[in-house]
């Protein structure tokens, strides 16, 4: 159902064929994002997604959006601290429409000087969009202190004056320096004709010959402080973590599985404990953040600003006690959850297309379902005890409280 071809000019394009569903979706990946950017460029790999879709030399804006829809399909693009992704979902029967309408954006975009200058106002609002959402804007703050003001540190949607300065030539120049052949993989999932959506690529994308410049970036290093950001909001909302592992660890699946015993689904430790049994919560749970070369494994809860304290002791006890408390139960049950949510994942075209991109882009090869999910069976007890013990002892805690609040009681930090 695999399969990996290189285009005429060096693209690698992973496919994974499934003739059992009507839908097919194919991404163009571009190993960019607000990681490798410059402080006065912070936010212009975000900016550029956007300006993609604001005409070609043969398409408006407007036509744009009347094709997809006409087909629809979903053509859409997204940015992360690592990757830029253009991506489109149609049915099998639009398939070669929908991949020409993609190539078409990301090869012939005209980026119109006043469309760069609206596209700012609408920048901006989004921005302002993720302030007022503190649940989301405190994961920014978080990053920020861990990894400073530069690399993974920086917003993904960027800076107001970095954005304000931005002009054509430098959206461009972006381009020309990060958009070549070495960056790019394009990823395809669903019910398609191989042969026919390979001569597609080929023309066009294919005959590309830009080269891309070197990402020399060392690998950052984890910052443990803690830092109050007072804001009058109705609930002080928390991030506590710790430094994880990167997403080509070979202890990958035993940090899924220990996080999803830590605070990922109802039945979780910090789940129950917080929210169920003492009710100081409503949202708490835990995240792995990993990238090329480190991660995070951190907590976010939202609770009012009396109880910060007390819910930061309960959280940094839940994490120090892990190693010494978890059971068989704890493992066949966590083993379980994430075996599910790996399958039901994978239904989409869209999550599989994901899946095999990120997995060319971090790992190099493709791991199927079935290897991923006896990867996730051969993880011991002892290698969670393992692992747990190697992130949390002697390691410091990064806190970061935004919220109205000014000074923390804690007993546990």
């Amino acid at each position: 159902m695999y399969k990996k071809i290189v285009l005429d000019n060096g693209i690698p394009v992973v496919m994974e064929k499934t003739a059992e569903v009507r839908s097919v979706s194919v991404g163009i990946w571009v190993k960019i994002g607000s990681r490798y950017e410059s402080a006065r460029e912070n936010g212009i790999s975000h900016f550029l997604e956007h300006m993609f879709f604001k005409g070609t030399n043969t398409r408006s804006s407007k036509e744009i959006a009347t094709e997809i829809d006409s087909l629809g399909g979903e053509l859409n693009a997204f940015t992360s601290r690592e990757t830029t992704t253009f991506y489109v979902k149609v049915l099998d029967e639009h398939v070669a429409h929908a991949v020409e309408l993609l190539k078409d954006i990301f090869l012939h975009s005209t980026f119109p000087e006043d469309e760069v200058t609206k596209e700012k106002g609408i920048i901006f609002e989004e921005i302002n969009m993720v302030e007022d959402a503190p649940e989301d804007y405190i994961h920014d703050l978080f990053n920020k202190k861990i990894w400073g003001e530069h690399g993974l540190g920086q917003f993904v949607l960027g800076r107001k004056e970095s954005i304000e300065a931005f002009t054509r030539n430098d959206i461009v120049g972006h381009i020309e320096n990060h958009y070549g052949i070495k960056n790019i993989i394009i990823a395809c999932s669903g019910n398609f004709n191989e042969e026919a959506l390979v001569e597609s690529l080929n023309s066009g994308l294919g005959s590309l010959t830009r080269d891309s410049l070197f990402h020399a970036e060392s690998r950052p290093v984890f910052n443990g402080n803690i830092d109050i950001v007072t804001k009058k909001l109705s609930e002080a909302h928390i991030c506590l973590g710790l430094e994880g592992i990167s997403q080509g660890s070979e202890d990958r699946y035993s940090m899924h599985i220990l996080n999803a015993i830590l605070g990922a689904g109802v039945s979780s430790r910090l789940f129950q404990e917080v929210r169920e049994k003492r009710g100081l919560a409503y949202s708490i749970y835990s995240f792995n953040s990993s990238s090329f070369d480190t991660g995070v494994w951190g907590v976010y809860a939202g609770t009012d600003k009396q109880k910060a304290g007390e819910v930061i002791d309960i959280i940094v006890d839940q994490i120090r006690g892990l190693s010494d408390s978890i059971s068989t139960e704890d493992l066949r049950r966590a083993k379980n959850q994430l075996k599910g949510n790996l399958m039901l994942a994978l239904e989409s075209t869209n999550s599989k297309m994901i899946n095999i991109a990120k997995q060319e882009i971090y790992y190099g090869r493709y791991y199927s379902p079935e290897d991923i999910i006896n990867a996730v069976e051969a993880v011991t007890l002892e290698d969670l005890k393992d692992l747990s013990k190697r992130l949390i002892d002697n390691r410091p805690f990064a806190l970061t409280v935004y919220g109205p609040v000014k000074k923390l009681k804690i007993k546990s930090l």
